[in-house]
């Protein structure tokens, strides 16, 4: 059993989303969403991140695919050497930074020290040396305290299921 006080200091409510790497986002897309009948929500440029993520809702979770879009990038180099597949799992905090620095105190290797812009609210990522070779993600909930430091009036992420 989990202790509580680990559960409430880390934050972890939900998983967000299952991040799945592919080369080619129109075929990825003929499988989820022509065959599989996922509905597609959004198809997002993240060219900051040099990558196209595509979202598709399932149940209260969402699958994300992330084709790279440029050849330097970790989610490139991550697809060259493993290959399609899954990349990380993302999990809803309602505090990233609070997260971060729990986890951090907990001994827990961040790559991520403060949350940063995502294409759906602040994300930031855990380093995968410390969670058995899965990249995490943290994602807070919308209207959390990084929203307004990292948002602008009328601003918000990039896409948003």
């Amino acid at each position: 059993m989990i202790p509580s006080d680990l559960v409430e200091r880390h934050g972890l409510r939900a998983i967000h989303h299952v991040a799945v790497v592919v080369r080619d986002m129109d075929d990825a897309l003929r499988f989820y969403h022509d065959r599989l009948g996922l509905a597609l929500h959004s198809v997002v440029p993240i060219p900051s991140d040099g990558v196209r993520i595509a979202f598709l809702p399932v149940g209260p979770s969402r699958i994300e695919l992330v084709e790279p879009t440029d050849p330097t990038t970790g989610v490139a180099r991550f697809l060259e050497s493993r290959g399609e597949g899954f990349h990380h799992v993302c999990f809803e905090v309602p505090d990233v930074a609070r997260a971060l620095a729990a986890m951090e105190a907990d001994g827990i290797e961040l790559i991520d020290h403060a949350p940063r812009r995502g294409a759906e609210g602040p994300v930031a990522f855990v380093h995968p040396r410390s969670c058995h070779g899965v990249l995490v993600e943290l994602i807070e909930e919308p209207g959390g305290p990084a929203w307004s430091a990292l948002y602008g009036e009328g601003e918000g992420p990039v896409a948003g299921v």
